[in-house]
């Protein structure tokens, strides 16, 4: 995880450069949670609550995933909290949203689960912006070129649909932080989120059932599927280890059952 520092030890021109925009900062409540950012926090000011999350400029890879929020944005409007301001000044790149009412996804609960699966209907539709990474291409190293071009297609995919990236409201969920994107075919984000309903002890039939009310994965290539499985788990065996890579291989092993199921 990126150290973290608080809204009070940025630069005075940084914090200054965001209250031109969003107004004077009244309360600030600092955020923990977050892997890419090495600042964020809820602030509240005369013109309303936003959600605001920075790196240092130096920070390449910090840097590049603050590109792609601000490029995918605009796509995902009914999904994710709007992207306001981008603020660059005195060495920090800041990114500056709408704030939310929401808690993480509990996705052990039926009534979480249903609003997960209605946001992620609402962007299996989007096109990804031109620019935007390949997904195939994440798995270059492990799959051959037959494989590659399974996971080939245009749906804009968020990757990365963690509970942490799920926030969960009253009467529906956002989806955030955008931060690796990549355009593929719409049942990955599926396929990965019936993986983490998996992680949340929810039974491997269970989890299948709820992703077959998608209809990109009900439509899913049989083939395709099982080279996204096939590469998720090579590349966790060459991370951690066969042993180690256990537990989650078996979880997205899990997904070619519905797919035997379909043949």
């Amino acid at each position: 995880m990126t150290p973290r520092i608080d809204w009070a030890d940025l630069p005075a021109a940084a914090r200054n450069a965001v209250e031109e925009c969003s107004g004077t900062v009244l309360v600030v409540e600092p955020i923990a949670d977050g892997l890419t950012c090495a600042m964020a926090a809820r602030l509240v000011t005369g013109a309303g609550a936003f959600f605001v999350k920075g790196v240092p400029v130096e920070d390449g890879r910090g840097c590049a995933a603050q590109r792609w929020e601000l490029a995918v944005n605009s796509q995902v409007r009914s999904a994710s909290p709007a992207l306001r301001w981008q603020v660059v000044a005195d060495g920090w790149d800041l990114l500056v949203f709408d704030h939310v009412e929401g808690e993480h996804a509990d996705l052990s609960r039926p009534s979480d689960r249903e609003l997960v699966a209605g946001v992620l209907r609402s962007v299996q539709g989007v096109t990804a912006p031109a620019g935007v990474p390949s997904f195939a291409d994440r798995f270059a190293d492990v799959l051959d070129a037959d494989q590659l071009s399974l996971l080939s297609g245009g749906s804009l995919l968020h990757t990365d649909t963690n509970p942490h990236n799920l926030l969960v409201g009253e009467e529906r969920c956002w989806i955030v932080d955008w931060a690796m994107p990549a355009a593929g075919p719409a049942w990955v984000d599926v396929a990965y989120t019936t993986v983490r309903l998996m992680e949340a002890d929810v039974s491997a039939g269970e989890a299948l059932d709820w992703s077959g009310q998608f209809s990109s994965w009900r439509e899913a290539d049989p083939a395709a599927v099982e080279a996204f499985v096939t590469g998720v788990c090579r590349q966790w065996e060459a991370r951690v280890g066969v042993a180690g890579a256990r537990p989650s291989n078996v979880r997205f092993a899990a997904l070619l059952g519905a797919t035997v199921a379909a043949r």
